[in-house]
């Protein structure tokens, strides 16, 4: 299940993407859920743990992803226990954001309201202990605490 705390909260990791270029393995690269998140939201394709063909900046390593995508392999792969502030994220992350929550528990920080699609979805808040359903629950929560 997602669980979304919305503004700042104790354990969050405020720069994903820093500690993302300290905390990173070779192997989160070559999974097939890397691959897909990274092409799909930086239009880049994973040619081997350390090299990233993107059709903008030509190669790459892992260090030049951009914060999203960073933020999102550190949702799927790091074991530390941390939040993740996950404003680094567009709204072209919140699928991948869900995907992750369908196979872990996962607890991020927003300092901005998602759009996390139309629903249906299962998102706790953890600022007032409520499940939200769609967007417009979503949108008649978010609002009080941002």
């Amino acid at each position: 299940m997602l669980k979304v705390y919305l503004g700042s909260c104790d354990n969050e990791i405020y720069n994903p993407p820093v500690y993302f270029i300290n905390q990173y393995e070779d192997k989160w690269l070559i999974t097939d859920l890397a691959k897909e998140m990274i092409k799909d939201v930086d239009k880049s394709e994973v040619v081997g743990p350390r090299l990233i063909q993107s059709r903008v900046l030509g190669p790459i390593s892992p260090r030049e992803l951009s914060g999203g995508v960073k933020t999102l392999l550190l949702m799927a792969f790091d074991e530390s226990g941390r939040f993740f502030n996950a404003t680094a994220c567009g709204d072209n992350c919140a699928k991948w954001i869900l995907k992750i929550a369908e196979a872990k528990d996962l607890t991020i920080c927003l300092h901005h309201s998602m759009y996390f699609g139309p629903g249906p979805y299962e998102i706790k808040i953890i600022n007032n202990d409520c499940i939200v359903h769609n967007h417009e629950e979503w949108l008649d929560v978010v609002y009080d605490y941002l």
